[in-house]
């Protein structure tokens, strides 16, 4: 058997790196360095940005600004807005990526899988048939085949078109 390497020269940074200091979601969204940050799109009351370590290409997670960790705390004017924002995700993602389905999901509190547990935020996860394969069974380790970079490009392009509207 022919054996290639894998290649995913992102991860050492999270893997090596210095851990952040304070909210990863609070300490973006301040920077205004949205290419740099992932951040795709702003809205009133909440954002869309790119995870950096992602379950597949084109992961997004929808974040309130304000920084609240249950769900109970959020306003009527963030829920709402929130799901307008997984709407308009959904949207842009069948359009650039043509997904042929999403998970869909928020994880409250560290047994429920949140990494990120003092700041909720949904994550909009494009599927599409195979892309689970032997990897993440056998070895831990997912294949995402293209670069944040190339994918954050192509996606905020397509948002643009409804910041507008």
């Amino acid at each position: 058997m022919n054996k290639q390497p894998l290649w995913a020269p992102w991860r050492i940074e999270y893997i090596v790196g210095e851990k952040e200091k304070g909210c990863i979601f609070c300490n973006r969204i301040k920077q205004k360095e949205d290419e740099k940050n992932l951040i795709l799109y702003r809205a009133e009351f909440s954002f869309i940005i790119m995870n950096r370590y992602p379950y597949n290409s084109g992961h997004l997670m929808i974040v309130p600004y304000e920084h609240k960790g249950d769900y109970e705390d959020l306003n009527d004017n963030e829920i709402l807005e929130m799901g307008k924002l997984i709407k308009l995700s959904i949207k842009v993602l069948r359009e650039v990526m043509n997904p042929e389905a999403f998970n869909i999901g928020l994880n409250l509190g560290k047994p429920a899988g949140a990494g990120v547990e003092e700041h909720l935020h949904y994550h909009v996860v494009p599927r599409w048939n195979g892309d689970t394969n032997f990897m993440p069974v056998i070895s831990n380790t997912r294949v995402i085949p293209e670069a944040l970079s190339s994918t954050y490009k192509k996606l905020k392009k397509a948002f643009l078109k409804y910041e507008k509207s």
